[in-house]
């Protein structure tokens, strides 16, 4: 019994957020409104099927669009602005290890927060990394390592990902 209490809550955040909700036969068009419900931060955004969440702490402003097999590593606070587009399978990972001893070299776990300002672009299958803020306007190709902060108006490509250009402001 005391392992069922103590498993409970990634079990309400397995079936009601990355089952239910998640699923292909929850329409679109109430998916934020239940998400909400659940504790996040959103505005009207279109979120497709198949995105996973963590836990409750994403904040994404209106008119964004997730689209489907993204993944919310939620351990910090993961901040989405207004009309952004996130591609395919991104992943959003908030966590990560200082470097341990050589019998263990993922140490201690760490968390940071990640931070996406309006008008962002985020390619397919992109990883963004803890700590990460990327800033207005800013496109992330797909396929890019975003290890680090994104300046506005700017295209980043790579692995990890660097500035290409800059893009009209």
């Amino acid at each position: 019994m005391h392992i069922i209490v103590k498993l409970w809550p990634r079990l309400l955040r397995d079936i009601v957020l990355n089952t239910i909700i998640a699923s292909a036969l929850f329409p679109i068009p109430l998916r934020w409104r239940a998400l909400r419900a659940y504790g996040m931060q959103l505005e009207s955004c279109r979120i497709s099927p198949k995105v996973w969440f963590g836990s409750s702490r994403v904040s994404i402003g209106k008119s964004t669009f997730i689209n489907y097999g993204c993944m919310f590593n939620t351990s910090a606070h993961i901040s989405i602005g207004k009309n952004c587009d996130v591609g395919m399978g991104v992943l959003f990972a908030t966590s990560t290890h200082e470097l341990g001893t050589p019998t263990q070299r993922a140490g201690k776990a760490i968390s940071k927060p990640i931070s996406i300002a309006d008008g962002v672009w985020v390619g397919a299958r992109a990883v963004i990394l803890p700590g990460v803020r990327i800033e207005s306007g800013a496109v992330v190709a797909a396929g890019a390592v975003v290890a680090g902060n994104i300046e506005s108006n700017a295209l980043y490509a790579g692995v990890p990902a660097k500035k290409i250009r800059d893009l009209d402001g």
